[in-house]
């Protein structure tokens, strides 16, 4: 009978200590499963000054304070980019609507959730440069002259554009495939190439090659721009942290367009802008929280048919949002 009972104390001595250890890893993977835990954004960067307002809101603290983890991934191209986004190793980018529309032609794979950067009357984001040997200085002087461009992006939809609006038809526009930049800035500077669309700071440092600026986007901003985007997936299950991002690049372009000479030492730090540059490179003016109009878009849709591209309308509802603006 004393055996019974000491088996029994010893059973629910045994239940209770097996309670204490149940309950302290419920409590465990309570405290590691936290609703209030920051989300991790992964950011696919290119070293473009498209990237600064990211990387001031990480020196300075702004995503931490937004309640967001950024980490980024950096890459060296374009289609680099697109793979990691495409494999789901990062969550957001910053790309373009031309992109964008090839992501969404079959689902909605991206949105757009902001301007990156926008060119304007006074800024531009994109040139037409001729080689110092070409002869070449006037817009007319383009008509006939094979222009060395990025086949299906940004690059070959602006230089049809701003020469279309310049009056040059179809027949007149003649483009040569040469999808890296520094080839482009290499056969500019060689003469090996008479004329080639180029964003900054490749635009600068070819200038300072001999290169001439023969035209901009500044004639027809409209059309110019970058933008964020990030997939789908990620904006339907953080939609909280997407809005705590871009209320942190809000706060760090504040502080880029206040103060912009501040920032050249980060530029060239993170290399967005090459060290020759440093004394002479005026920093940016970043737009404040926008979208692309439908119109915009619009256009970039009708180019991509144009080209053959694409043969989907590809919605603008579908592709772009406000809703996480600031």
């Amino acid at each position: 009978m004393d055996n019974t009972r000491l088996c029994s104390s010893k059973v629910r001595s045994t239940l209770a200590l097996f309670g204490v250890v149940l309950s302290l890893l419920l409590a465990s993977c309570s405290q590691t499963a936290s609703p209030d835990e920051p989300v991790t954004l992964k950011i696919a960067v290119l070293p473009i000054l498209e990237t600064l307002p990211m990387h001031v809101a990480q020196e300075e603290g702004l995503f931490a304070e937004n309640g967001v983890v950024v980490e980024f991934i950096p890459v060296g191209s374009g289609p680099e980019r697109d793979q990691v986004i495409s494999a789901g190793q990062a969550d957001g980018m910053i790309n373009e609507a031309v992109s964008t529309i090839f992501y969404n032609a079959d689902q909605t794979q991206i949105q757009i959730v902001r301007f990156a950067r926008t060119a304007t009357p006074q800024q531009h984001l994109f040139s037409i440069l001729a080689s110092g040997n070409s002869g070449i200085s006037d817009i007319e002087q383009l008509k006939g002259v094979e222009i060395g461009v990025s086949q299906g992006t940004v690059i070959e939809y602006l230089t049809d554009r701003l020469l279309q609006n310049q009056g040059f038809s179809d027949e007149e526009i003649v483009t040569i495939i040469v999808p890296a930049i520094p080839d482009r800035m290499a056969l500019l500077a060689s003469g090996e190439l008479e004329a080639g669309m180029l964003p900054e700071p490749p635009t600068s440092i070819t200038q300072q090659q001999g290169a001439v600026v023969v035209l901009d986007d500044t004639t027809y901003p409209e059309v110019s721009f970058s933008v964020i985007s990030f997939r789908k997936q990620t904006i339907d299950e953080h939609p909280g942290a997407i809005r705590g991002f871009l209320a942190a690049i809000e706060g760090a372009i504040l502080r880029i367009n206040e103060n912009p000479d501040q920032y050249i030492d980060l530029l060239v730090e993170k290399k967005l802008l090459p060290p020759p540059l440093a004394g002479s490179f005026e920093v940016p003016t970043y737009p404040t929280a926008g979208v692309p109009t439908p119109e915009q878009w619009a256009d970039a849709v009708a180019w991509t048919i144009e080209k053959g591209l694409n043969d989907v309308q590809v919605s603008y509802e579908s592709s772009i949002t406000d809703e996480f603006l600031p």
